[in-house]
């Protein structure tokens, strides 16, 4: 390969530390296995969004973006009605606005109602919803839980990074807020 007038060899791949897709990030950082753990939730989360996505429509509903569907879910969470900032609050949303259009959808496609409680508005899912969520529940069993299933982890462990990555979540949050004040 020719650069300028000097020839250059093509760079020899090895692997020869963490998986990252950000080299310059680890590279010199005392931390290195931060930006494996980075690249991991990168891959995570998309294709978390696609799954939700892909499983929504197959369970009748397409055409939802992958917060289209946490809103829904979260709205249909343990049956009871839900304020707007308690779904912004446990999404960690900081942009409601996003939430508020998301509502908007859920609501025009009679996944979820606004009903007003005194002073305040809130959410509740509908019969279509829950029907929804209940199919979403069992096509997200027979497709990925019977799956993962076959893997043989255990349990625990699963329940174990689920907690680190809500723990390291909040450290991410602390960055994000600190480095608004730089």
């Amino acid at each position: 390969m020719k650069k300028g007038t000097e020839t250059v060899a093509p760079q020899q791949h090895t692997h020869d530390g963490p998986i990252v897709s950000s080299a310059h990030l680890a590279a010199g950082s005392k931390l290195p296995e931060l930006s494996e753990f980075e690249f991991g939730l990168i891959l995570a989360r998309n294709a978390f969004d696609r799954w939700i996505v892909r499983c929504m429509a197959a369970a009748g509903l397409p055409g939802l973006t992958p917060l289209e569907v946490l809103v829904l879910h979260s709205v249909n969470h343990r049956q009871r009605a839900k304020r707007f900032a308690d779904i912004c609050l446990v999404l960690g949303i900081e942009d409601s606005h996003t939430v508020v259009y998301a509502l908007k959808k859920l609501e025009s496609q009679g996944m979820v109602v606004r009903v007003r409680q005194g002073k305040e508005r809130l959410i509740l899912i509908t019969q279509a919803g829950e029907d929804l969520c209940q199919r979403y529940g069992e096509i997200r069993e027979r497709l990925l839980v019977d799956a993962i299933s076959t893997l043989g982890l255990d349990p625990r462990a699963i329940s174990g990074v689920a907690s680190t990555v809500r723990v390291l979540s909040g450290h991410y949050d602390q960055a994000a807020r600190t480095a608004t004040t730089l």
